[in-house]
């Protein structure tokens, strides 16, 4: 079977393990949510001593999710691409892994947690105006929808984004305890 190949830069890759003094790997084995996805508890050691592409990916979305780095950034971020720090030091990579693979798993809508329904007929105002990028995701997927009956999977689906938005609100606010812009 054919190993797949990340498509990341190495030099970016070799600076990154130097500066965090760990090792790439590929593929993390036995799967990218084993010490995530059900437990936030510290990360085991044996796992912090390598990084992989979704880890990576991790870091970026707490990066690009930190309230203090758009706030800082906000007019850089509207005409060009985000650039992400490199990461400044082990223990504060992994707790940036750790937030951003809530909220990617929470966008997916693969988190346990949106499975906790919250949402009544009233939809929380904090859900309700919150942004992703350019649009309000709760009111774009109502609106997209009018003029349509909504079944039960539906209504469901629904909570589900709406439990998402909310928690990564949450994740957002945790993150700046975490990323210090000024210190990047």
């Amino acid at each position: 079977m054919p190993t797949r190949q990340p498509s990341l830069s190495m030099d970016i890759i070799q600076q990154i393990a130097k500066g965090l003094g760990l090792a790439f790997t590929p593929e993390r084995e036995g799967g990218s949510e084993v010490c995530f996805a059900n437990n936030h508890a510290d990360l085991q050691d044996a796992y912090k001593q390598n990084f992989s592409p979704i880890d990576l990916l991790d870091y970026i979305y707490a990066v690009l999710h930190s309230p203090s780095y758009r706030e800082r950034y906000k007019e850089f971020l509207k005409i060009d691409f985000p650039r992400v720090p490199y990461p400044q030091d082990a223990d504060t990579f992994w707790k940036l892994v750790r937030l951003g693979s809530e909220i990617r798993q929470l966008y997916l809508l693969e988190s346990p947690t949106v499975e906790r329904y919250i949402t009544q007929y009233q939809v929380p105002q904090l859900a309700w105006e919150f942004y992703i990028g350019g649009y309000q995701p709760a009111q774009k997927w109502l609106k997209d929808r009018k003029d349509r009956q909504l079944d039960f999977d539906d209504i469901l689906h629904y909570q589900k984004i709406i439990i998402a938005l909310t928690e990564t609100d949450r994740v957002m606010t945790e993150l700046d305890k975490v990323f210090k812009v000024g210190e990047v």
